[in-house]
């Protein structure tokens, strides 16, 4: 969930609420379970909807300081009327209609992968698709949903308008994006609820008191439930996932990022801005930029053919120019933006949003951002997917793919400067160990494929039982 939520947990946290009956207001919706079944289900507490309450409350003062935050306000106050309006012209009652969220683009690939699956064996649903933070805004709008749209508020009403309009038969939560008030809603009126791609940290905040208590109720409402892994599936029913929904289905990213390579043309043009001994470095934040123009400069010196594509998460105008500005400092070659760019150069600046999954085709070796300061491990799959070594910064035990990946040895940890400077000189000089460290990525994302179809079976399943 947003931190925006977090916030409201964290102010509610000395709060144990029980469950309100006011939650268990009817939604007059034609094919929907009828209200009798509400008492059967589980519901919320007035503890969450007070955390809830605040936690978007304390959105708008936030949004003055961070621009993110503004956009996520902006788009969440009219999500429920542009719901209404789209189903009051486009929803056809003679289709069903499957709902889909993913909070942001990360999990909308493994969202996608099982969407995909979905609409090639059911042609006739709609699909509506939703999404949390507001970078994933240009991703939904490409999935091709008859509804692609910001989720409304986790509140009673704008839950109850948003289910009213679209008239779900299916729920579809991606990895632990799982809202309770959504979820326990429309389980009480016949939606199957499921979640797919799950998974949960072993240190996450939702195992402990008093979130997991405030989130169970959700967990509960799972009519199915397929995990990543084993331990995913046993921290699913720490959470309140009964034990006979859970499923190990494994991650449908594994089969999402093999379609995005496969999808490249060989004469892509972004392809052409590899060559010679190139690091292409995806998702950068600033802490992760300092070490790698300091470890470029030092590369340089023994390999002066060596070029850097740099790819920051946010490539908004201060970024840049921070770079740029980083890069004159250090006596490096100007930085080139992609979008003055004509053809290679020694460092590449990209100032574009949504082509990094292509841009790692051009490099030899990879390197993902996340893994300096605190924005977390970025996704470290689609270099693997392109047979290249991987490397990212310190903090990476919170990513399984990481874990994985060094286990295999074909990723490497770099604690400094120093260390990036040290394995990128390794991997132009060996090319037999670089090639060896690509194909073992390589291969453990050929041999995770498959779990979207086995999602979407048990999406099926869902459905005929």
């Amino acid at each position: 969930m947003d931190h925006l939520l977090h916030v409201g947990l964290n102010i509610g946290r000395t709060i144990q609420g029980t469950n309100d009956g006011r939650t268990r207001n009817c939604l007059k919706v034609d094919a929907l379970r009828p209200s009798r079944f509400l008492a059967r289900m589980p519901s919320t507490s007035a503890a969450y909807r007070l955390c809830v309450h605040l936690g978007f409350a304390a959105a708008r003062p936030l949004g003055a300081l961070d621009q993110k935050t503004r956009r996520g306000v902006s788009l969440r106050a009219g999500a429920v009327a542009r719901i209404v309006t789209w189903a009051a012209a486009a929803r056809d009652a003679a289709r069903p209609l499957a709902w889909f969220h993913a909070p942001s683009v990360g999990e909308g690939l493994q969202a996608q992968a099982v969407l995909e699956v979905f609409r090639r064996r059911h042609p006739d649903w709609q699909v509506a698709y939703t999404y949390f933070s507001p970078s994933a805004e240009r991703f939904a709008q490409g999935l091709g949903a008859d509804i692609a749209e910001v989720l409304p508020a986790d509140r009673a009403g704008d839950v109850d308008a948003a289910l009213e309009a679209l008239r779900p038969r299916l729920l579809v939560f991606t990895k632990l994006d799982l809202w309770p008030e959504l979820a326990t809603r429309a389980a009480a009126h016949g939606v199957r609820v499921a979640l797919v791609a799950g998974t949960v940290r072993a240190g996450s905040g939702r195992l402990r008191w008093p979130v997991r208590a405030l989130l169970a109720p959700g967990y509960a409402a799972l009519a199915r439930a397929g995990a990543i892994a084993a331990d995913d599936a046993a921290r699913l029913e720490a959470l309140g996932v009964p034990r006979e929904r859970l499923t190990v289905t494994g991650d449908p990213r594994h089969d999402s990022v093999q379609a995005r390579v496969r999808a490249v043309p060989p004469d892509d043009p972004l392809l052409r801005f590899g060559g010679a001994p190139t690091l292409v470095a995806g998702s950068t934040w600033p802490p992760d930029e300092d070490v790698l123009l300091a470890a470029f400069r030092a590369v340089r010196t023994r390999h002066p053919a060596a070029r850097l594509v740099l790819v920051p998460h946010e490539p908004n105008e201060p970024a840049l120019l921070r770079i740029e500005r980083q890069a004159a400092a250090l006596s490096l070659p100007a930085p080139v933006r992609l979008s003055a760019a004509e053809g290679p150069v020694p460092l590449l600046l990209v100032d574009r949003v949504g082509v990094l999954a292509t841009l790692y085709g051009a490099g030899t070796c990879a390197y993902v951002g996340g893994g300096f300061g605190r924005a977390g491990l970025h996704s470290v799959l689609e270099p693997a997917a392109w047979g290249l070594p991987v490397a990212f910064g310190p903090r990476w035990r919170e990513s399984r793919d990481a874990t994985d990946l060094l286990r295999e040895k074909a990723a490497v940890e770099v604690q400094t400067a120093a260390d990036i400077e040290q394995r990128w000189t390794e991997w132009i000089e060996d090319e037999a160990g670089r090639l060896g460290q690509g194909a073992r990525a390589r291969a453990l994302v050929t041999r995770g494929a498959g779990a979207a179809e086995r999602s979407a079976d048990l999406l099926d399943e869902l459905l005929r039982g």
